[in-house]
């Protein structure tokens, strides 16, 4: 078992312009903790994760499959192996993302 803070052991990392956010690996998942700035485009991609997006503050502008929904805290979205996503921070937002399997393209922090 572990306990971390995510805030205290991990490097903040620049991912995208306007994408700040912290990884937290575990055996089988990444987690994935974003401070986003107002107006910060997701270009569209897809992966082989499944993945579960939580707004915890602000407002999100998702699109999943072609699909778009203006997200707010509490809002969870579950985006399948391989679909298509993209996204726009409509303001500063913070969001959790859980991907399973690992993101091993992420493993480039400490943890």
């Amino acid at each position: 078992m572990s306990f971390i803070d995510p805030q205290l052991e991990t490097a903040e990392e620049e991912i995208l312009p306007g994408f700040k956010v912290r990884f937290i690996h575990s055996g089988s998942m990444t987690l994935a903790y974003w401070d986003i700035a107002a107006g910060g485009l997701l270009p569209e991609h897809a992966h082989p994760h499944e993945q579960v997006a939580n707004i915890i503050e602000g407002e999100f502008e998702l699109t999943i499959n072609g699909e778009s929904c203006a997200m707010k805290a509490g809002t969870l979205a579950i985006i399948s192996p391989n679909a298509v996503h993209s996204g726009k921070a409509l303001t500063a937002c913070r969001i959790i993302d859980v991907f399973y399997p690992i993101r091993e393209d992420y493993r480039r922090s400490k943890n």
